[in-house]
């Protein structure tokens, strides 16, 4: 394993979201892996994410992720950090919401040779008190969904 197989087992998960696909999202986990969610839910095991993300899906049109991967840290041969932020666009929307910013954090490690998400979580970026920092993590979320042309 190596950074560049961390990112793009990040990214598998990210698109999996964007598409709505609960199957994809959970593909990303180990089995004994936990997830926790932004409003602070917590889903233990790949078949429990896989459960939850196919209600959240069939229940919810839900926004799209805009990220930016600020770190990829190896922390053993076999385990790895990924340090990302990220924002959201609303169904309908163009724009990044502010108030759905969100710091996400990924530990991965080696399952019989696959790289698969141990822990994953999923922070609000508030900010409290200091809006010029949410301020300046929208405009370069939005700047990111703009280059991609990203919308919900």
């Amino acid at each position: 394993m190596d950074a560049q197989e961390i990112r793009q087992l990040y990214q598998r998960l990210i698109e999996a979201w964007n598409k709505r696909d609960a199957s994809a999202f959970s593909e990303c986990f180990a089995d004994d892996s936990i997830c926790i969610g932004f409003d602070g839910s917590e889903m233990a095991g790949k078949a429990t994410i896989l459960k939850q993300l196919s209600q959240i899906f069939n229940d919810h049109k839900t926004a799209t992720y805009v990220t930016i991967v600020r770190d990829v840290k190896m922390l053993t041969d076999d385990v790895f950090l990924l340090h990302a932020q990220v924002g959201m666009i609303q169904p309908g929307k163009s724009t990044i919401e502010p108030s759905m910013n969100a710091i996400q954090l990924m530990v991965a490690a080696d399952h019989q040779g696959v790289a698969k998400i141990s822990s994953f979580q999923n922070t609000p970026a508030q900010y409290h008190g200091r809006p010029e920092m949410q301020k300046q993590l929208t405009e370069e979320l939005q700047k990111v969904a703009d280059e991609n042309r990203l919308s919900s």
